[in-house]
């Protein structure tokens, strides 16, 4: 589903941005490789679940809120 990594993508940069950190900088508090981030942004790497939960706690919102909904999918 290369719609829902887009979405994906496009959300986590919005609270990302939302929250003032850079890519570096969510990936140094996440504990994980800042191009990792990057790929997960364009849509080039499926996230983990687990990694869905550490970068949500890093920006201090829950793992939904940077899942697209399934009518959003549908578009």
């Amino acid at each position: 589903m290369k719609k829902l990594a887009i979405e994906l993508g496009h959300a986590l940069r919005k609270v990302r941005k939302h929250k003032g950190l850079s890519q570096d900088e969510l990936a140094l508090r996440a504990e994980i490789d800042r191009s990792y981030i990057g790929r997960v942004e364009r849509a080039e790497a499926n996230i983990t679940l687990d990694m869905l939960y550490k970068i949500a706690e890093v920006l201090d919102c829950e793992p939904h809120e940077l899942l697209p909904s399934r009518a959003s999918l549908k578009r």
